[in-house]
């Protein structure tokens, strides 16, 4: 326990050096302080992936060196609440970017994988290859569920932004698949929109001094110990309302990183 508020400590002072002079060699000590909470994320969600540990490892600590260029040691949360929603970000930016463009539900994808094997198996047997019918039978499906498992494979496939789409029944109209799309900037500030609406949606539902509490310190960046003068209670209270309070919006809200804001 000593060992902890040691290193908590030394970190802190760390941080404060860097918010007063950033270097390279103090972001590396803040670093190496703090591996333990790179490991700690990459180990839980190795277990719930097939992205081996030493990956999730190395991308978290993107996430680590990002947290330490943005924290504000004068706000008077622990740096590893701060820290973890970065590092399990771009771990989660990373299994996004490796993951299929179309994910298929794991039923479809087994029993492609065994259709196919069926198909083979039927092509030795009959010396020709199989109908729907043959193949449909062997799994002891209906042929719709087999022609549906063929179409999510075909859906798989992304579609070129350049194809045309089918004004007719065999006409094409000038006009393209990414013709139709929202452009990056517009898709960025509705989906931020709708996030602020949803946040705000759930705040509201939150008791009054909670949220009051949340809004003072997280949107309006005044430390607890600001919030506690303010409302007349101890920076504890402010603390134990504040975690309180965010465990409640991300159950709402379903944001699991949300509440790593809460992790000490």
């Amino acid at each position: 326990m000593a060992y902890k508020i040691s290193a908590q400590s030394e970190t802190l002072e760390l941080l404060m050096a860097y918010r007063q002079k950033p270097c390279v060699h103090l972001r590396n000590r803040i670093v190496n302080a703090n591996v333990g909470l790179v490991r700690k994320v990459a180990h839980r969600i190795a277990h719930q992936s097939s992205v081996p540990f030493e990956d999730l490892e190395q991308v978290g600590y993107i996430g680590l060196i990002t947290a330490t260029e943005r924290f504000d040691p004068t706000q008077g949360y622990a740096f590893s609440s701060f820290a973890i929603p970065y590092i399990k970000g771009e771990m989660l930016h990373f299994l996004r970017d490796r993951a299929s463009t179309v994910r298929i539900p794991r039923r479809l994808q087994q029993l492609r994988n065994e259709g196919d094997k069926v198909s083979q198996a039927l092509v030795a047997k009959l010396g020709r290859q199989p109908n729907e019918l043959e193949i449909a039978a062997a799994l002891n499906i209906d042929v719709e569920e087999w022609r549906a498992v063929k179409l999510s494979s075909i859906n798989r496939a992304p579609m070129s932004l350049d194809a045309r789409i089918q004004a007719g029944q065999q006409t094409e109209s000038a006009t393209t698949l990414g013709d139709t799309l929202m452009d990056a900037h517009s898709a960025f500030l509705q989906s931020c929109q709708e996030e602020r609406l949803e946040l705000q949606h759930a705040l509201n539902q939150l008791e009054g001094k909670t949220r009051e509490m949340i809004e003072s310190v997280f949107l309006h960046q005044h430390s607890r110990q600001e919030v506690a003068a303010r409302i007349g209670v101890s920076p504890v209270t402010v603390t134990r309302r504040i975690k309180k309070g965010i465990e409640e919006l991300a159950e709402m809200l379903q944001i699991p990183s949300l509440a790593a804001l809460v992790e000490g």
